[in-house]
């Protein structure tokens, strides 16, 4: 892991971020061109290596022939959050940060640290795809192609109804929770749980449970319960539950258009764009990406088959993988 570091750093809200700093990894070589660069920014509790299992020589994320970017973002550790910030700016006191934050900071790491002017793709999941779509329109000169999955550029009422209720409000309701800080130890444990149980209702579509279906049991669970223990439970008490809070906070006011008119901006993109959405995801559903590559000057869009939904990213079955990787082949092809 490596680490940028820009300084004192003005956020979107005006207030600024003392010392900040982004963490990244990288995958491959820079040409002497700096013509081969991909970013890779990162889905709601990501790290860079979260992502690595997309990398891959033979594969369209390929080492051998590109330079791979995995970006951290501001309000997940070990990058500027809640977790890993000092006073002033600790806990309750971190600073509100947007999504335009984190394209910014990338930015400047992609221009002032490597010296690269040109993106040959931008790609995401979910808050990752956020990022892709800001990166879009903000630099529409530096991003050659973008391929958001399972993403938008700005969440519907119903996905920020679901950040705040199944994301947030499972901890910040819990009464040891203390202007963005735990008391006991132990509630962390039992707001995740809570956590768990409500993505783990919401996330994947219903025929993820249905008899017959059942995609927990593809996954090697033993029940229900097992699914929800040791796939949400453990990928939710692995997080701070203050950088969980922040990054929600971040989606929820995601917007490339910056409350402007959000079909002008995304008019504006000219990268050769690719939409992408999955089957049963309520969180992004198909109909909503659709229409927002409607709006994107010859943009492409595709529904892919996924009895997991929004999960469809994690790289949880070889049909996923190879849909996913197919879609990237063909953005990449030219």
């Amino acid at each position: 892991m490596d680490f940028f570091e820009p300084g004192d750093f003005a956020l979107s809200s005006g207030i600024t971020l003392v010392n900040a700093r982004l963490a990244y990894k990288t995958h491959g070589t820079l040409s002497a061109a700096k013509d081969n660069a991909i970013l890779f920014p990162n889905f709601l509790g990501g790290t860079p290596e979260a992502l690595e299992v997309w990398i891959g020589e033979g594969r369209p994320l390929d080492p051998s022939k590109y330079f791979i970017i995995l970006p951290g973002q501001f309000g997940s550790a070990p990058s500027s959050s809640p977790s890993t910030t000092a006073a002033p700016f600790d806990r309750g006191a971190f600073p509100a940060v947007h999504i335009a934050d984190d394209v910014r900071v990338q930015h400047r790491l992609v221009t002032e640290k490597f010296g690269i002017q040109e993106l040959q793709l931008v790609l995401g999941w979910s808050v990752g795809a956020m990022q892709t779509y800001e990166w879009a329109v903000r630099f529409p000169g530096m991003v050659k192609r973008m391929a958001s999955f399972a993403g938008g550029p700005r969440p519907s009422a119903w996905t920020k109804l679901w950040l705040h209720t199944a994301i947030e409000e499972p901890l910040t309701s819990d009464p040891h929770w203390n202007n963005g800080f735990y008391t006991d130890a132990q509630a962390v444990l039992t707001g995740m749980y809570r956590q768990a149980h409500a993505t783990a209702l919401t996330v994947q579509p219903p025929g993820f449970y249905r008899e017959g279906a059942e995609g927990w049991r593809s996954l090697g669970f033993a029940s229900i319960d097992d699914f929800i223990s040791r796939f949400w439970a453990t990928f939710w008490r692995s997080q701070d539950p203050n950088d969980v809070v922040a990054q929600a906070r971040k989606a929820r006011s995601a917007d490339p258009s910056a409350g402007g008119d959000l079909t002008a901006a995304l008019s504006r993109i000219t990268a050769k764009a690719l939409v992408v959405a999955f089957t049963g995801d309520p969180i992004f559903p198909p109909a909503e990406c659709k229409a927002d590559a409607d709006r994107i000057p010859h943009a492409q869009f595709r529904e892919i088959e996924s009895v997991f939904g929004h999960l469809a990213t994690f790289a949880l079955s070889e049909q996923d993988k190879q849909a996913i990787d197919q879609a990237l082949r063909e953005v990449l092809a030219n």
